[in-house]
């Protein structure tokens, strides 16, 4: 059964039977036998429509050139007019002729407009619902205006401050026979300046008008203060004594910051996982479709390259080669990794000015600082390497693997142990669990904010090279200088959370994105959604009906069940869950505004239906 595409209560723009002029209707309701929509236009009248005659009102763009409301019949009476002027005089027999099949023509034609035309007046009706009517993104409005009709008056009663009133036109077939030139000037006495009929759609992005993230000035900030934070927490974890009293920590030299040769194998590392990408194992799949209307394909191959990557780390720890190196040169690397992302950046922004216009990012601004930091270019690619897509999971995330077992092996030699601490393997367990959990699940990650919104700049760059791999780790690096016994009946405890974070993060997005591929699942039939003017729909029950981003739940209660291992003397480890609790509810309001935006009235349902974003009862 084909998918409707509208949904009840929506606005939007039907065509008048027997012309090609689109007007605002309210959907009332949907025949699936029929599969015909019954639609209420402004003046009351309901007809059904197919699916083919009803348009979404962002499809459709104003033309310019003034009021066209009472074009037909002008274009009608100049075809009339001179048709009826004759250059030369006939005799008296043809005139009379001519007379007489002029008369019957325009008989006719006064027919056609009794059934055809359509006349267009501004008439006040309560707005549907309590959503507010756009029009090309912008509201409309209406005067005040005094119309006769039949020598009736009906005054149009503008309605109390605080309320909506968009354009509005009223259908009224044509009944009274009067002259062309009579139409034309009292339909230019009475309307006001409204736009054209349209006769034509056309599709158009919308332009964004607010910025996120603090605009240019938070931007600019966050640049600034990422890498300084991430320096300030691993020198700070350094110390013997991590506590907030020894804050700040001391700074190096900068020459004990900088080698050649961590840079090299930074490098190596970088270009070992683009090997990896480019290999032709794995199952292709199409993303998500762009404005154009193209989909790009992915390579699904990352859990293929996290086992390669552990065959390589496997056969290096055989041959004993010292992978404590990096946790004695863990700054440097972090310095190198950092280097290495605003290099990146220059240039996926320098490319990206050569890029065509749809190829942009929704995200970008125009502004050329906030656009080297949100990215200005939505799917950066080198011949069939995305740039973006690469970044997401493969260096950084795989790295965080590989340096969580660095710590591992560092805190068996510092400490002088035969074998890691309890609290460690529970580090290293749950964090490996995560990262699996991502690469096995890889295509998940062609519908998320990142990758369908968000450009690949300086933010993006950032975080996957450098953030994750190196602050997601704290833990571990904390665990080396800064032991903590951990006792296996609280050990049991925070296993119990863990587990119970990863099966709400874990059912959560599984949930959704079997509903993406399949709505028609029969696995999902007891599952409540609400249809949406897009054609998708939403969850209202399940997970999804239980808090709005319950997969954030699951996030959270993970992120708090890495940290509680290292115990409770200080708070390093728990930056974390604080970090991470600002950045999921920044995220999701985000979330909430693309959703807003996106689904409209439905989405304000939804709201209502499932109050809580996260927590329940709580936020």
């Amino acid at each position: 059964m084909p998918s409707r595409k509208f949904a009840e209560g929506e606005v939007v723009r039907g065509r008048w039977p027997g012309s090609s002029l689109y007007y605002e209707v309210e959907i009332l309701s949907y025949d699936n036998k029929s599969q015909l929509y019954t639609v209420k236009y402004k003046d009351g009248t309901e007809l059904e429509l197919k699916e083919s005659d009803v348009k979404p009102l962002k499809s459709f763009k104003q033309r310019k050139g003034g009021s066209t409301s009472s074009s037909p019949s002008r274009r009608r009476s100049s075809r009339s007019r001179s048709r009826s002027r004759s250059p030369g005089r006939a005799p008296k027999g043809s005139r009379r002729s001519a007379s007489a099949s002029h008369q019957a023509d325009i008989k006719e034609k006064e027919t056609r407009r009794e059934i055809l035309q359509v006349k267009l007046t501004p008439l006040v009706l309560k707005p549907f619902g309590n959503s507010i009517n756009v029009y090309n993104g912008e509201p409309e409005h209406t005067e005040k205006n005094d119309i006769s009709r039949k020598n009736k008056q009906e005054k149009v009663i503008l309605s109390p401050e605080g309320s909506f009133i968009a354009t509005q036109y009223s259908l009224r077939p044509r009944r009274e026979e009067v002259t062309v030139k009579e139409i034309e000037s009292k339909e230019q006495k009475r309307l006001p300046k409204v736009p054209a009929p349209l006769e034509t759609f056309q599709v158009t992005t919308p332009q964004r008008k607010s910025l996120e993230f603090g605009g240019v000035p938070g931007a600019s900030l966050i640049m600034l203060g990422l890498p300084a934070c991430l320096f300030l927490l691993l020198l700070q974890c350094r110390q013997k004594d991590p506590s907030l009293l020894s804050f700040p920590p001391p700074l190096p030299a900068l020459g004990e910051l900088w080698e050649a040769r961590v840079c090299g194998i930074y490098l190596l590392w970088f270009f070992i996982q683009a090997l990896f990408y480019l290999l032709p194992i794995g199952k292709v799949v199409e993303g998500t479709p762009l404005v154009d209307g193209r989909r790009l394909k992915y390579r699904l191959n990352g859990f293929n390259a996290f086992v390669l990557t552990s065959a390589i780390v496997g056969t290096s720890l055989f041959w004993g080669i010292e992978l404590c190196y990096v946790y004695t040169h863990f700054l440097q690397f972090a310095l190198a990794a950092t280097v290495f992302s605003v290099v990146l950046s220059v240039y996926l922004y320098a490319r990206s000015l050569k890029a065509p216009r749809d190829e942009l990012s929704p995200a970008s601004s125009g502004n050329a600082v906030y656009d080297f930091f949100i990215g200005r270019e939505l799917n950066p690619r080198i011949g069939v390497f995305d740039l973006k897509y690469f970044c997401e999971l493969r260096p950084g995330l795989i790295g965080w693997v590989v340096v969580n077992l660095v710590m591992l092996l560092a805190e068996m030699k510092v400490q002088e142990r035969g074998t890691p601490s309890l609290a460690m393997v529970l580090v290293n367990s749950f964090q490996l669990l995560y990262v699996v959990d991502a690469l096995w699940n890889e295509e998940a990650l062609l519908t998320t904010m990142d990758i369908i919104h968000d450009g690949f700049g300086f933010m993006l760059a950032f975080g996957d090279l450098v953030w994750v791999p190196f602050t997601y780790s704290l833990q571990a690096f904390y665990l080396v200088s800064h032991p903590h016994d951990l006792s296996w009946p609280l050990a049991s405890v925070i296993i119990a959370l863990k587990l119970c974070g990863y099966v709400i993060f874990r059912c959560a997005n599984s949930q959704k994105n079997a509903f993406r591929k399949n709505p028609t699942d029969p696995k999902l039939a007891h599952l409540k959604t609400i249809h949406t003017s897009t054609g998708k729909s939403l969850l209202v029950s399940g997970w999804w009906g239980f808090v709005r981003h319950p997969n954030y739940l699951g996030d959270l209660i993970m992120a708090l069940a890495w940290s509680l291992p290292c115990g409770f003397n200080h708070l390093l480890p728990y930056f974390y869950v604080i970090y991470f609790t600002a950045l999921l509810v920044h995220r999701e309001a985000r979330d909430e505004h693309q959703c807003k935006r996106k689904y409209g009235l439905a989405w304000e349902k939804y709201c209502q239906r499932v109050p809580y974003r996260i927590l329940p009862y709580v936020y």
